[in-house]
């Protein structure tokens, strides 16, 4: 990507944020849960960057959702640890050719149930990821966008074509 001279990187302060340093077995027991929890944040962050088309401009939205996944594991450490750290060791230790879902159902049951009676998060039906959802943004909406083309062909009469030499352009004639 090549870059302008008025091209402004984000300063230091805008970009310091504390960082989710956890391996992909955690995130990956706790994902469904953590995409339940922090559902909204998340949304409006993708939606930022979807109207915005600027990255640069949904640096705060991003750090919400960084502290939104935060909060949850510590959430899960404080009050689920031992269930949570269970599953995880059963996540990492079944094949990798086989689903976990076969070897860890009755850990995940485990822990499915001290997520819903400690911190009253349910596990999302599957397929809850995937259903169309209306999310209401409280920023405003961004103003419409307007396509100019300065070198678009003008409405133009079309060509006048010659007769068909056996009446082929006007459809199947007999």
């Amino acid at each position: 990507m090549t870059n302008s001279k008025n091209f402004k990187l984000p300063s230091d302060e805008e970009l310091n944020t504390q960082e989710l340093n956890i391996s992909w077995p955690y995130i990956a027991a706790a994902a469904v849960f953590l995409g339940k929890r922090c559902e909204g944040t998340n949304n409006e962050f993708m939606l930022c960057r979807y109207e915005l088309k600027d990255p640069r401009k949904c640096l705060k939205e991003g750090k919400e959702v960084t502290k939104c996944a935060i909060e949850g594991f510590q959430d899960i450490k404080k009050h689920c640890a031992s269930e949570f750290q269970t599953h995880v060791d059963c996540v990492i230790n079944t094949s990798a050719t086989a689903t976990n879902d076969e070897y860890c159902s009755k850990t995940r049951q485990v822990f499915d149930d001290c997520m819903l009676k400690n911190l009253k998060l349910e596990r999302p039906p599957f397929g809850y990821f995937c259903e169309a959802k209306v999310h209401d943004s409280p920023r405003p909406k961004p103003p419409p966008e307007k396509y100019e083309f300065p070198d678009a062909l003008p409405e133009s009469i079309p060509p006048p074509y010659r007769p068909s030499k056996y009446s082929g352009r006007g459809g199947f004639n007999m």
